[in-house]
């Protein structure tokens, strides 16, 4: 029982500290990520950023769209394959990133001690 409490307290402290990123920032916390994984990598598709966050494609797309409305992210066929569709920061996005200073951001004590080790 003890686990599925310190379980929930985690889900909550992330919670949280994703409000304080929508509040301080105007994303969340698949977008932020979403972000960040496209300014270490530069161009990637939906398929790869799906695998590399953990995210299903449908949702994968839902934050896709999303950052793309806000215009952090520009959109840009494949070079061979016309398919394909690739994703990179936009300059606006780049902003956004460089703007946002984590440790401002109030990290929850569970969040905290699971930084710290």
């Amino acid at each position: 029982m003890e686990k599925l409490y310190r379980i929930r307290e985690l889900q909550r402290a992330v919670n949280r500290f994703e409000a304080a990123l929508e509040r301080s920032h105007g994303i969340c916390l698949n977008e932020g990520m979403t972000l960040c994984s496209l300014s270490k990598a530069g161009r990637l598709s939906c398929g790869e950023l799906s695998d590399l966050l953990g995210l299903t494609p449908s949702n994968m797309s839902k934050v896709l769209r999303s950052v793309e409305e806000k215009k952090f992210v520009r959109r840009e066929l494949g070079t061979a394959d016309k398919r394909q569709m690739y994703f990179s920061l936009t300059d606006r996005g780049r902003q956004l990133l460089a703007s946002i200073d984590c440790g401002k951001i109030e990290t929850p004590d569970p969040i905290t001690a699971l930084l710290q080790k």
